[in-house]
């Protein structure tokens, strides 16, 4: 067996943690949900959820991962067999594959965001139709060397490690993110016109929390905006101090995917309301209306490079966790080493991802099974595992050891039965309105 990695520092592993929330669903999807559903109102509900059962769920895959030593796949099986549960080694793969599927689909996203930023480097948008431009590009066989290109960036970062790779790479981009963000916020809150956005952000259109579509779609995002799906953050709690707090590192890794979201929402809707554009355009938020903003705007080759630039750092440190947590899974089976390990996963996953980026009816389907059925299932199995069938005593026990604050017995309550029933409502919701996350 080789021996374990880990984390440098606490400040690494929050980071670290971050950078895998802070993704491009806190840009893409937060955005226009924030748009459509009734702008602060939104807010209320999406707080409520992602601080309390956020922070809750991060604690769990934390402690499952420290408590073990161990990735999810390998950690799961583990407790399972001890209390000889059937079905153990089905079971434990399952937060796995439901991870590595996002990182099939996701890497097609990243693709094009890299081609975007590309694009406003060479200040492109002016010389092409942005609202049509899209369509051209989808599916197209340009993708390929985009989504190779976001696998190739991922796969070199890996091979250098956990402190030398993972930690150092989210030490130089979180806080790089955080401070293009706030010249970017500075930048659409003088637009003339930014005040409109500002307001529609602010002031709560309290009628939308009376339609439960609103708080539906709250709970998803704060659901999957911090990565739980029972394998990512359950690998990086394996890379943990045993001394490391849990409770407070829970707590920052939401307070800062949040306030990320938050802040790409204070960017991105008040230049809308600048240039007349919709804040609930949906999907095509990043990749219509962004570009249209920065074609309009003065100044905005340098803006648009900047705001693409900062999607690239937030895309790639989610993909970091999540190839991690594929890869961990392939070297505790097979004992391979790091670098082997991770160039296999990466080659296979571009082998895999070819028809998803050349195909979008496929992409649909395929990122529908995995997020609206396989992940949630993975969350959901996690949490059984670690609260009911390792204990909920333990695992309280395992995530208090070394905080300076630790949870009350009220903990055991809230997570063994509150989380675990909303993890189960969640795939129910995901089937009933075709995806929450």
């Amino acid at each position: 067996m080789h021996e374990r990695e880990g984390f440098n520092s606490k400040l690494g592993f929050i980071l670290s943690c971050v950078g895998s929330a802070v993704g491009l669903g806190n840009v893409w999807m937060f955005s226009w949900r924030l748009g459509r559903y009734g702008g602060a109102a939104f807010l209320i509900p999406y707080f409520l959820f992602v601080f309390v059962l956020g922070t809750t769920g991060l604690m769990g895959e934390f402690g499952l991962g420290r408590a073990k030593g161990k990735g999810s796949m390998a950690g799961i099986k583990e407790i399972l067999k001890d209390k000889k549960i059937a079905g153990a080694s089905i079971l434990s793969i399952i937060p796995t594959l439901g991870v590595a599927g996002i990182f099939l689909f996701y890497n097609v996203v990243v693709g094009w965001v890299l081609k975007y930023f590309s694009m406003s480097v060479a200040n492109n948008f002016r010389n092409i139709s942005v609202e049509t431009y899209l369509d051209s590009f989808l599916g197209s066989g340009q993708t390929i060397f985009w989504m190779a290109l976001a696998i190739g960036i991922t796969t070199i970062i890996l091979t250098f490690g956990v402190s030398k790779g993972i930690e150092k790479a989210n030490n130089i981009m979180m806080p790089t993110l955080f401070l293009v963000f706030i010249i970017l916020l500075i930048r659409a809150l003088t637009l003339p016109g930014a005040s409109e956005g500002i307001k529609y952000l602010l002031i709560p259109q309290w009628s939308y929390l009376l339609d439960p579509i609103t708080w539906v779609m709250a709970l998803g995002q704060a659901f999957f905006t911090v990565s739980l799906n029972g394998a990512g953050m359950v690998v990086y709690g394996s890379y943990a101090d045993k001394n490391l707090d849990i409770p407070s590192s829970a707590v920052n890794t939401v307070f800062y995917d949040a306030l990320a979201a938050i802040l790409a929402a204070f960017i991105i809707i008040p230049a809308a309301f600048a240039f007349g554009l919709d804040p609930a355009a949906g999907p095509t938020l990043l990749f219509i209306t962004v570009p249209t903003i920065f074609k309009s705007m003065a100044g905005g080759h340098l803006f648009g490079t900047i705001f693409f630039a900062s999607i690239v750092f937030a895309a790639i440190s989610s993909t970091i966790n999540m190839m991690e947590a594929t890869s961990e899974a392939f070297m505790s089976k097979t004992n391979w080493n790091r670098g082997k390990s991770v160039i296999f996963i990466g080659i296979i996953s571009f082998f895999i991802a070819i028809p998803l980026s050349l195909n979008m009816n496929l992409f649909g389907v395929f990122s529908d099974i995995v997020t609206i059925y396989i992940a949630p299932l993975g969350t959901l199995i996690a949490a059984i595992t670690f609260f009911w069938v390792y204990g909920v005593e333990k695992a309280r026990k395992e995530i208090n050891h070394g905080a300076k604050k630790p949870v009350g017995k009220w903990f055991e309550s809230l997570a063994k039965y509150v989380f675990v029933l909303v993890s189960f409502i969640v795939i129910v919701l995901g089937i009933a309105y075709g995806g929450i996350g």
